[in-house]
């Protein structure tokens, strides 16, 4: 069987930090180690891994953002595989077990996914990520019943496009993560998008469990809620830094980011209407004439000229 490294990057979340390694440490297959990255928290976050002591491995570092952290996690990290879930989410018992059946039987695998579950703050289930992306409810119709669902290079491009990647529910070879080099740093929003479609690129066979195994929950003092323009502004400036390194990439994986780029444009088109900022809302949309010249792409301009009329 595999063994996974579950990095677990955190800053002052001291209050929701023993849920994410209470469900780590429940998991029906062990993980091989348990790291805590401490990014610089000012809360009790110390306090918290103290109850720990002698289950997990405890780093601190100054405050240098996600990435670094999830980052410093992986130099540490002695498994085969990588599973990640942040200090304010939690995996559900099966997470591990149901990827590491799988790559025993095909070991050959570059990376598995899975789905997962929204919860409001009061826990209150919110859905699932396959059952609200076009990708995924395409491969439920395609495998109604399937316990693991294979994915070939032909599937990257909704998978990119328009998919439910999360860092809560891939797994991923701790050798590969080296080669590519972690996630970037210096990206405040998307580093996680960044790292995917890079993985994705460099991948032949993949598959998707379609269980819920992490529940992801969602707080009004997120980034992407806090300032919603500022966070898809650098959620497109790091969608559009991996232009030049997906020139080489395999054609659904090309596709696959243009639709995501368009689709990110569009997003901030719409948060800049939101703001009154129309001229903005259209120059935003404009480059998508060039780089992915569709009659969707000029309906969506002609929208966003419009407003919300």
């Amino acid at each position: 069987m595999p063994t996974f490294s579950v990095i677990i990057p955190t800053y002052n979340n001291g209050s929701t930090l023993a849920r994410a390694i209470e469900s780590v440490l429940a998991q029906t297959h062990a993980a091989h180690e348990i790291i805590v990255i401490d990014d610089g928290s000012n809360d009790d976050t110390a306090g918290v891994v103290q109850a720990f002591a002698g289950r997990i491995i405890y780093l601190h570092q100054s405050n240098a953002g996600v990435s670094a952290a999830r980052n410093r996690g992986m130099e540490a990290a002695s498994g085969d595989w990588l599973a990640f879930v942040d200090a304010d989410d939690e995996f559900t018992p099966d997470r591990l077990a149901l990827h590491a059946a799988w790559i025993r039987d095909e070991p050959d695998l570059d990376f598995l996914l899975a789905d997962q579950e929204m919860r409001n703050p009061e826990g209150k289930p919110m859905g699932t990520f396959i059952a609200h992306s076009k990708a995924g409810r395409k491969l439920l119709a395609r495998y109604p019943h399937a316990e693991r669902i294979p994915l070939a290079v032909a599937d990257f491009e909704d998978l990119i496009g328009d998919g439910f990647m999360e860092t809560r529910t891939i797994s991923f070879p701790r050798e590969k993560f080296l080669r590519l080099g972690g996630f970037p740093v210096g990206h405040r929003v998307g580093e996680d998008l960044h790292l995917f479609v890079r993985l994705v690129a460099d991948s032949r066979k993949a598959g998707v469990v379609p269980r819920i195994v992490a529940l992801y929950h969602i707080y009004p003092t997120s980034a992407l809620r806090k300032d919603p323009v500022r966070a898809v502004e650098d959620f497109l400036a790091s969608v559009e830094s991996l232009a030049p390194l997906l020139q080489g990439a395999p054609a659904p994986v090309r596709a696959g980011y243009r639709a995501k780029r368009h689709a990110v444009r569009m997003q901030l088109a719409y948060a800049y209407l939101r703001a009154g900022r129309r001229t903005d809302a259209v120059r935003a949309v404009l480059g998508s004439l060039i780089d992915y010249p569709r009659l969707r792409t000029v309906r969506d301009i002609l929208s966003v000229a419009r407003g919300f009329s």
